[in-house]
């Protein structure tokens, strides 16, 4: 059955927390985690202890702490190129003379479109048309054999 009263009956008490602070994620530099790293690796010291004074929970110190522990890997995908200066000669138009019923042919139409490539002594000449890909695994293979 229904109760039409115009008094409501008072609701329950609840429980309401306030929380103080940034409430935003910080960020620490990377001199501020291996300084705390650090502080940690002291003899005697207590990683909670430590991780309480900065206010940081100890799962967080201990992955910072793995994470100084593993080689800095290096990715060849985010290295800066290297880049060395293009030394462009002149070709010289000689006449080479006909070639069976050709008109005579230069030797800059022959050399045209050549790129020539030296790695250790070693000199690589790509032609024209030449596929990317073949070309830069040759290049690899001549690098690390240097």
């Amino acid at each position: 059955m229904l109760d039409h009263t115009l008094k409501p009956e008072p609701e329950p008490l609840r429980r309401l927390e306030v929380m103080t602070g940034t409430g935003r994620r910080r960020r620490f530099s990377d001199g501020d985690k291996s300084r705390i790293v650090e502080e940690t690796l002291a003899p005697g010291a207590v990683v909670s202890e430590v991780a309480r004074r900065h206010g940081l929970s100890p799962q967080q110190l201990f992955g910072w702490r793995r994470q100084a522990r593993q080689p800095v890997a290096i990715s060849t995908d985010t290295q800066v190129p290297q880049f060395v200066p293009a030394v462009i000669e002149a070709p010289s138009p000689e006449v080479t003379g006909h070639r069976r019923g050709r008109s005579p042919t230069r030797q800059a139409d022959r050399i045209c479109g050549i790129i020539e490539i030296e790695i250790d002594g070693v000199t690589v000449r790509v032609g024209r048309g030449a596929d990317a890909k073949t070309v830069a695994t040759v290049l690899r293979a001549l690098k690390a054999d240097a």
